[in-house]
Formats: C-alpha cells, structure tokens, sequence
C-alpha cells in the first residue's frame, strides 16, 4: 500500500531532478492526482484542522492499526453507549 509519506518523498524527488523530462512531468502529475484522492487523506487531515490529542497521536502511526483499534472501541461504545455509537455511525457514513 502506497503511504502519503511514498507519495510525498516521491514527489521530492521528482521534483529535485536537475534534467526533469516528460516522463518526471507524467509522474508528478500522476503522484499529485493519487496524493488528491487518496483516502488516508479523509481520516489523517480534517477538513477542520485539529491539534487534538487523538490527531497527534494518529498522525505517525499506521491507519490500519488505527482504525482497527477504533473498530474496537466502536463495539464497546454500541454496547455501552448506542446513542453515541449510532450517531458516530451515521456521522461517518456522510463524510
């Protein structure tokens, strides 16, 4: 799986290439696109930055830990708190 990290470190180093050529253009246009559209952009970066604890703790880990770790908060929380688990639920659904 392709990390925001590969994609900015590969973008570095298109765009460092003292001869760039038609094909560094392809690939930095192409690195930029998938970097536009890539999903961990949803769960890493807010549309409304946030500097909270939860997001700086996030921020340098792996995203499938994460959300595996927030699957099993999610069934502790539907358990103990449905309201709260249904509204979380629907407020991730219209994301």
């Amino acid at each position: 799986m392709i990390t925001r990290k590969d994609l900015l470190d590969a973008i570095e180093k298109c765009q460092g290439q003292k001869n760039p050529n038609a094909n560094t253009c392809i690939k930095l246009a192409a690195y930029y696109t998938i970097l536009d559209h890539t999903p961990e952009e949803s769960y890493s970066y807010a549309s409304k930055p946030s500097n909270s604890e939860f997001m700086r703790v996030i921020k340098s880990k792996n995203l499938d830990d994460v959300l595996f770790a927030m699957d099993e908060m999610m069934e502790e929380l539907q358990a103990t708190a449905p309201k709260l688990y249904y509204e979380t639920m629907e407020r991730v659904q219209n994301l």
